[in-house]
């Protein structure tokens, strides 16, 4: 006979660890400040950064993510440049925000899905271009539903 909670418990496991005391007081610092609720939370959330941070690196490893940029809206053709660089890759590029902040810088973020390695060539050209202050790639293995099918190419095609 199945166990009820198969059904509507997803499994967990104990782990124990060993930590020297310096790295414990970080951790103990950052669940506090992060408002983790306990340990288990905490360094679930951890090993789950880590991990999809080692597959962003391991190449086609389908991913979902954001690139957030922040630039100085005033440079000439920086906002052309960072278009045309999405519009290249607008099977992997989702949507764009705008956030407009003081004085003259914007931060824009642009959900992106498709393989680590092609993700993380966009961002560094999103990076590269001139007036881009500063900015970041972020990676999860958890993909965003379907949005079209080849089907539906297909079809539009026709």
């Amino acid at each position: 006979m199945e166990d009820a909670r198969t059904k509507s418990e997803p499994t967990a496991h104990r782990v124990t660890i060993s930590i020297p005391d310096a790295l414990h007081r970080q951790f103990e610092e950052l669940m506090t400040e992060r408002g983790f609720v306990n340990r288990s939370q905490a360094i679930a959330e951890v090993l789950t950064q880590h991990i999809a941070d080692y597959y962003s690196l391991k190449g086609n490893t389908l991913m979902a993510g954001t690139i957030t940029l922040f630039y100085d809206h005033k440079r000439p053709g920086i906002k052309q440049q960072i278009s045309d660089i999405q519009h290249e890759h607008i099977r992997e590029v989702i949507s764009s925000l705008h956030v407009l902040l003081q004085n003259t810088c914007t931060m824009e973020v642009i959900l992106v899905q498709g393989p680590s390695k092609r993700l993380r060539q966009i961002a560094n050209r999103l990076l590269a271009v001139k007036g881009v202050m500063a900015g970041r790639l972020n990676l999860t293995r958890t993909l965003l539903p379907q949005i079209q099918t080849e089907a539906e190419d297909e079809k539009a095609a026709s």
